[in-house]
Formats: C-alpha cells, structure tokens, sequence
C-alpha cells in the first residue's frame, strides 16, 4: 500500500488561487501542486492566464483570493502572498525569467552573473565600501562569487564567451544565460516563462540538456510556462493545463496529451465540431468515458470565474454582483456538456425503436 504524499513532498501548493482585475476575473478558484526536484509545466492556449500564475507566485501581483505556500528544503515554509515581492526570491528561495529577454546587454557574461550575487557580496561589505579596502571576508565573497558565475557558463555551455558583451549573443544562447544568471541566486523553485519561445529544434535541444541537468545535479525544482510540446512532453514529470483561467486537466504528460479537454482547447473548433474533431484524432473511446459532469478533481463544481465557469447564463460572485457568460467559450466545457448529453452505447442499445427510419452517419465523417 502506498503511503500518500505528505506536505513535504510538494515545494508549492496553490490553492484555490484567484486573480480578479475590475469586472475581469482572468484566474478562478485554481488549485494545483508541483512536487520536489521535478519539473512541473503550465500550459494551455494563449489568454489562459498561464502568466498571471506566475506573477502571483513570484510577488508581481497580489491575488484576490487564495492560497500560494512554498515549502524550503530546511523544513520553513511561506505564504508567498503575504511576503513582500522583494523577499520572494531573498527568503523563499523563488528565481524568475520572463517572456522577454531582460539581460543586461551592454555587460559581459561575467559581469550578467555576478550582478545576481549582489546580496551575497553586499552582506560581505558590511554594505558600505569596505569591499574597496580588499577586507578579506570581501574577498573570499568575491572570489566565491567568479566561481559560480564561471560554473554556471559551463553548465549554459557560454564559458568560453565569458567576457563577451551578452548583446553579442545569439537568442538562443542569451536564453541559456538568463537561466544561468536566475540559478546563481540558488533558487529552490525556479520559474521560467517561456523559454523555448523563438528557439530552432538545435537551440531547444541545448535548452533541454540544460534543465535536466539543473534539476539532477542541483534538485532545483522547475516550474514552467511553455508552447513548445516537443520541450514539454520531453522533459516535464507533471503538467497542468488551463483554459480561460480554470484547470481542465492535470497528470503526467501522457495522461494529458490523451485528455480530450485538452485536445478541443487547443485546437479551438467550434462547439459542433468538437467531438467530430476528438473522434478523427483517435479519441472515441475516451469520449465515451468522459464523466457527466464537471471534472471535481480539477477544481470546484462552480468556478467564480467568469471566463472560467461552466457555461451557463450568469454567475454569482461572494460579492453579490452577477456577470455574463459567453456560451461557448470553454471548448474543454463542450466536451463535457456533449459526453453529458449523448446516450452512452448500453442506454442506445436499449432505447425504444421511435418508428421512424434514419441513416446513421459514420462518426467523424470518415467513410
């Protein structure tokens, strides 16, 4: 009998997140978790609120609702929603890159990964000048500081171009650099927004190489947006996949390429052509299995999400007031509302001949 996962086991834990812009709420009651040492990606059409996740884990937005806990190798643990943005990355151990490139183009590579230790050798200046009078606590800081920045450009395959303008580089390489730079703050959850957006199959080869080897030799935990299947489906252990600010699916990468809410999201069809669509991609006996209701395992039965809910005329919010949903918006939902409306094959075996004579039409078209 296996023992469940206990607390410990999961670095973060979002739980019933919420992110509400004026009348707009673009995330709704989302719940998920991302396990130690493993690499965890987030993904899901554009406007699916991918991004918003990550700012409010990493401090740049506050969410209205809900619950975000980081849980450290030392055993503390902090609710990044109620830390300061500045002392997410400080205290919690939380490193972040983003969509767009942000190096710093006119330094060195060098000089790129030394600036992110610039805590370390504050604090070993006593910050003031000291470190100008060549104080040798300043100097081992220092010292240990070179060594990591020149690991790490190892490890980004980068150290021969150490002394290089990073504006110099290739995309793919200031790629690489910017991870190696979020690394040399010693993250325990390292979060990256797209990585792999703007890479050539070699670039994203060299991408890979590289977060597998930070999440085996250093048991950094990796969380990550991402729109290259081919990188995901490589080298993720979990993934979690939104629509319109509410988890459709979660599992390993396996279980959620075969999920077909997953498949109508992505390839965006009209809400009549769903299941004709999941039938010709080899979907039809999982459609058959689709539960008639929604899914509780990913979330709550009614999500105060506007763009998230089930599709209905109206929801109500706790604060009374009442919004429109636009019929139609979840694909992932019409997959649900058409497994809920068609018989399965034991209730059309058994359903009562009405008289009238019809020709079946073959299931997805094909002949």
């Amino acid at each position: 009998m296996n023992a469940s996962p206990s607390t410990s086991d999961f670095i973060l834990q979002v739980e019933h997140l919420s992110m509400k812009f004026g009348g707009l709420i673009a995330i709704g009651d989302l719940s998920f978790q991302a396990r130690r040492g493993e690499i965890t990606a987030l993904i899901g059409p554009n406007g699916a609120g991918k991004t918003t996740v990550f700012n409010c884990i990493t401090g740049f937005y506050k969410p209205s609702e809900g619950m975000i806990t980081l849980n450290r190798q030392d055993g503390s643990t902090y609710l990044l929603e109620r830390l300061p943005n500045h002392e997410i990355p400080a205290r919690a151990k939380v490193a972040r890159t983003f969509q767009n490139i942000r190096l710093f183009s006119g330094m060195t590579l060098l000089e790129n990964l030394l600036v992110a230790q610039h805590n370390k050798l504050m604090k070993a200046s006593g910050y003031t000048m000291l470190g100008l009078f060549g104080f040798s606590s300043y100097r081992k800081a220092s010292a240990e500081s070179i060594d990591l920045a020149k690991h790490w450009l190892e490890k980004a395959n980068l150290v021969d171009r150490a002394d290089d303008p990073a504006g110099d580089l290739p995309y793919g390489a200031q790629r690489r650099l910017e991870i190696a730079r979020a690394m040399c703050t010693g993250p325990e959850l390292l979060c990256l927004d797209e990585p792999a957006a703007g890479l050539n199959p070699k670039e994203s080869a060299a991408l890979n190489e590289l977060l597998m080897d930070i999440k085996n030799s250093t048991g950094t935990s990796i969380l990550l947006i991402e729109h290259d299947m081919s990188v995901v489906m490589q080298i993720s252990d979990h993934v979690v996949v939104l629509e319109y600010g509410r988890k459709i699916s979660d599992g390993n990468p396996q279980s959620v390429r075969t999920d077909p809410r997953v498949i109508a999201a992505y390839l965006g069809v009209d809400d009549e052509e769903v299941e004709t669509v999941l039938t010709e991609v080899g979907d039809e006996d999982v459609i058959e299995q689709l539960d008639t209701g929604p899914d509780k395992a990913h979330g709550s039965e009614m999500s105060s999400s506007m763009m998230a809910g089930p599709v209905t005329d109206t929801i109500g919010h706790s604060e009374g007031e009442r919004v429109t949903v636009s019929k139609g918006a979840s694909k992932a939902a019409q997959v649900d509302a058409r497994a809920k409306a068609t018989p399965k094959p034991a209730e059309r075996a058994t359903a009562k001949p009405t008289g009238k004579s019809s020709t079946a039409k073959p299931r997805g078209g094909r002949k």
